[in-house]
């Protein structure tokens, strides 16, 4: 059907289910009586959905009320790069049974194709091949199209060239030549090489591109347009207005605000935000290109469906000013009270309000296990000229795995669809969290208040799910306990006891409020984020005041008492993080775990990190001049909320320790890192004598010296030095350790003259004739002279540093924790490299080491020849 374009102000009665008819017109733009596209567009770079994944999405968003769905993932070949291509029967078989599901959802499916990258515009060749192309998706009962030309440099060929006047009038030209050549379709869109404010050149006004645009592109034929920026934070009114003056008509809105293909550490949870409903009437239509992860945009296109639902007619705002009893503006009102946030001056839309509703409604989605884990074998992928990428090896170099580009498809069975076959978790729906998203309408924190912040689940004892990661025979886990000399269940992240075999507690409204925090928005965080970002900032700043000496001094004592007030509720927002992240972990619905577990982990790992850095300030005596203050306070950077982290720690260079890929398959297990107590000597001692033998216990080895390895190796380290030594925890008690010397020259010192001495009494000196073993040959160390480190190596690494993990921990991110930790500590006092000593046949510690970052330091005078020294700068 040909869609008939009229020239004046539309008016009438409207219809329900007949939305978002033009009000008025504006002087230059067109005016009439279209469709209100509003929907999603598939067109992110990345692994494209899967047929199952887009037919629930159009399930969706009929029951949510949307209309249009764009068919345009970068990475499907026949799309973008080998737009020229048919599709073969198996794959016009696939479209058409997209395009009929589409349809019986009554979603508009609108097929795009990206043909600028390689086109010749003046060659009738290439317009041939394009029209029938188009001709073919026709004839899978397709009657919506786009074409792109997004994302492509503005350079035209010799022949282009000696045709077209511009660029601009070479993809205005074809389009309308193929706009035509399909009839006039009633949906046809045009995205523009420059379509935000930021691409148009020099301005929006006085673009060249978009003027022979507005003027030469056909009328019945839609402009895509982002915004302000690719990413637009806001799109105001006036910035909707100028763009229409300039393509004469009403463009459509190709909203990236959850777009998340251009930081991989980042997913985006909060609400479509930043667009007037007062828009509705000014636009053609709006279409959200969401997050790669599928399962994750739950929030994203409901809270659009919100929005459209709440002015879907087109209804100015004075008109809606002339009734002060609107429910959504009475809800406003309130929320805005008591506030410091920005006020909400939309009195037909929330979006705090959406979120609510969204998470509600999302809330449900956890506890239901998919009718079928994995996808249908009906649905195998297409196969076509394709760029190969092992998804296994990109998830160990952290990049997105996409294995493509293929057309429309990722349905191929993978590993992830085996491992959630295998997994039988037990959850269940607690009907009274639905109304308990109090994070969405709280008041921000302020810079002098502590951030107390009640929660209904304090004191309630919660289960880490440790028994989904690494099981541990029990007589195992006896003896370790009786060898820990009856060590108490540990303390976990989450400020909980742990306990094998507890009920999994399933997911409420409060973990998903505390999820859409952390991941919320590209220029913002939500309001919990927020407060662990600025506590963490006054903690870090404030540090200097804790170890001081009070004596007696009542303004110090306050300092102290308020840091440790703060330090207090940064640790219990921290541990509902953890409990957020083992809740989640434990999931029925394994699809949506697998989308957002490696945020999830990511956030889980770096607030660990921070949190145990947060205890060791507490607790240590500290130059604060010595910290890399950073008084800026951030909110977009690459990275997100854990990025911001990061920046703030003093180690924000060592961006290796912050890339930790998740383990697969998905574990709850939560590992605790603290600083090094007196009592947790014996721990440590343990640890040591168990991965002494090229990780092996060397028990056996010392039967009647039990503490000789750890003397030797650690000891020094714990009494010399124990405000830079930290310990890992898991479910059994001390498994792991991170102890450091600041200045190592000067702890060599304290060696000889202090650690030594008390060790050449507890141990006599053997006697160099007999056959040494083990036990001898370590009593001897203590009666050698030990060696003296040269300044070549101290002046550039002065800090001692010595790490290990009992070999049954099997999540490789924890040492690079711990060495977070620790380096965050030495840098703090002023360390610029650190260093380590390894025995010249220790192949596991070199390696353990070397995927810590460290290299071999070239050989020089006085190092010792049976030692390799390893080093790293901070």
């Amino acid at each position: 059907m040909v869609r008939k374009v009229k020239t004046s102000t539309i008016s009438g009665d409207v219809q329900l289910g007949e939305p978002t008819e033009v009000r008025e017109a504006k002087p230059g733009v067109m005016a009439d009586k279209r469709r209100f596209l509003c929907g999603v567009v598939e067109g992110f770079y990345g692994r494209p959905w899967t047929m199952e994944q887009r037919k629930e999405l159009f399930r969706r968003m009929k029951s949510w009320g949307l209309n249009t769905y764009m068919y345009a993932p970068k990475d499907d070949s026949k799309h973008r790069v080998f737009w020229r291509e048919m599709y073969s029967v198996e794959e016009a078989d696939q479209l058409m049974a997209l395009v009929s599901a589409a349809r019986e959802h009554e979603i508009e499916f609108v097929y795009a194709i990206s043909p600028g990258l390689d086109m010749s515009f003046s060659n009738p060749k290439e317009v041939a091949t394009l029209k029938r192309k188009l001709e073919q998706v026709t004839q899978f009962g397709c009657n919506g199209f786009a074409l792109l030309y997004d994302d492509i440099e503005q350079n035209m060929c010799p022949a282009d060239k000696e045709v077209f006047s511009s660029f601009a009038y070479a993809q205005v030209s074809v389009t309308n030549e193929v706009f035509q050549h399909l009839g006039e379709p009633s949906t046809f869109l045009f995205c523009p090489t420059e379509y935000c404010g930021s691409l148009s050149f020099p301005s929006v006004i006085q673009s060249p591109y978009l003027q022979t645009v507005g003027e030469k592109l056909l009328p019945g034929i839609d402009v895509l347009w982002t915004g302000p920026k690719v990413v637009s934070k806001d799109v105001s009114l006036e910035s909707i207005e100028e763009v229409a003056k300039v393509i004469k008509r009403r463009p459509v809105i190709w909203d990236n605000i959850h777009a998340n293909d251009y930081d991989q550490k980042r997913v985006f949870l909060g609400p479509f935000k930043g667009r007037s409903t007062e828009l509705i009437p000014r636009l053609g239509g709006v279409l959200t290109n969401p997050n790669c992860e599928f399962e994750a945009n739950y929030v994203a296109i409901h809270t659009l469906a919100t929005w459209y639902r709440s002015n879907m007619h087109g209804v100015r705002k004075d008109a809606v000013l002339e009734s002060e009893d609107s429910a959504v503006a009475v809800q406003i009102k309130l929320e805005n009270e008591g506030s410091d946030e920005e006020l909400e001056t939309d009195v037909l839309y929330s979006p705090r309000a959406a979120l609510r509703l969204a998470l509600t409604d999302w809330l449900q989605d956890f506890s239901v296990r998919p009718a079928g884990s994995s996808t249908s074998r009906d649905e195998e992928p297409m196969e076509t000229a394709s760029f190969k990428v092992d998804d296994a090896a990109a998830e160990q170099d952290g990049v997105r795995a996409v294995e493509g580009p293929k057309p429309m498809d990722t349905d191929r069975e993978n590993g992830i669809d085996i491992i959630s076959r295998n997994v039988t978790q037990q959850s269940s729906v607690s009907s009274e969290e639905a109304d308990l998203l109090r994070p969405s309408i709280e008041r921000l924190p302020k810079e002098n208040e502590p951030d107390v912040e009640k929660d209904e689940n304090d004191g309630v004892d919660v289960d880490n799910g440790e028994g989904s990661g690494l099981e541990h025979n029990k007589d195992i886990a006896l003896e370790q306990r009786q060898a820990h000399g009856g060590f108490a269940p540990m303390q976990t992240d989450d400020g909980l006891e742990t306990q094998s075999n507890c009920v999994i507690e399933p997911v409420t409204m409060e973990d998903l409020g505390l999820l859409a925090d952390m991941f919320y928005l590209p220029y913002e965080h939500g309001p919990r984020a927020v407060q662990l970002l600025r506590n963490f900032h006054w903690l870090k700043v404030n540090s200097g005041s804790v170890g001081v000496l009070t004596d007696g001094d009542e303004s110090i004592s306050a300092q102290v008492e308020e840091w440790r007030t703060r330090a207090a509720v940064f640790e219990q927002l921290s541990c509902r993080v953890t409990r957020m992240f083992t809740r989640l972990s434990n999931i029925a619905n394994r699809r949506i775990l697998y989308d957002l577990y490696p945020y999830i982990w990511d956030i889980k790992s770096i607030i660990s990190l921070v949190k145990s850095f947060v205890k060791w300030l507490g607790c240590q005596e500290k130059d604060p001049s010595q910290f890399l203050t950073g008084d800026q306070e951030p909110w977009v950077f690459r990275g997100g909320l854990a990025g911001e982290f990061q920046r703030m720690l003093p180690i924000d260079g060592a961006n290796d320790l912050f890339f930790q890929p998740p383990p697969l398959p998905p574990t709850a297990k939560v590992y605790t890192i603290r600083p090094y107590l007196n009592t947790d000597e014996s721990g440590v001692y343990r640890v040591c004598r168990e991965t002494y033998a090229d990780g092996m216990d060397a028990s056996p080895l010392v039967p009647e010296k039990p503490d000789l390895i750890g003397d030797w190796m650690v000891g020094g380290l714990i009494t010399l030095s124990p405000e830079y030594c930290f310990v890992l925890e898991d479910e059994y008690g001390i498994c792991g350790y991170a102890l450091g010397a600041v200045h190592a020259a000067e702890f060599n010192c304290r060696f000889a003259s202090a650690w030594l001495p008390a060790m050449q009494d507890k141990y006599r000196r053997p006697d160099t004739a007999e056959k040494l073993s083990l036990s001898l040959e370590l009593m001897l160390n203590f009666h050698s002279e030990p060696p003296v480190l040269p300044a070549a190596l101290t002046s550039h690494f002065p800090s001692l540093v010595r790490l290990d993990i009992h070999c049954h921990v099997n999540d490789p991110s924890v040492a690079k924790s711990m060495l977070g930790c620790l380096l965050s500590s030495l840098k703090a006092n002023g360390s610029q490299g650190v260093f380590c000593e390894v025995k010249l046949l220790d192949k596991r510690s070199l390696d353990f080491y070397a995927r810590l970052g460290f290299v071999e330091v070239p050989k020089m005078d006085g190092l010792p020849k049976d030692l390799i020294f390893l080093c790293r700068p901070i």
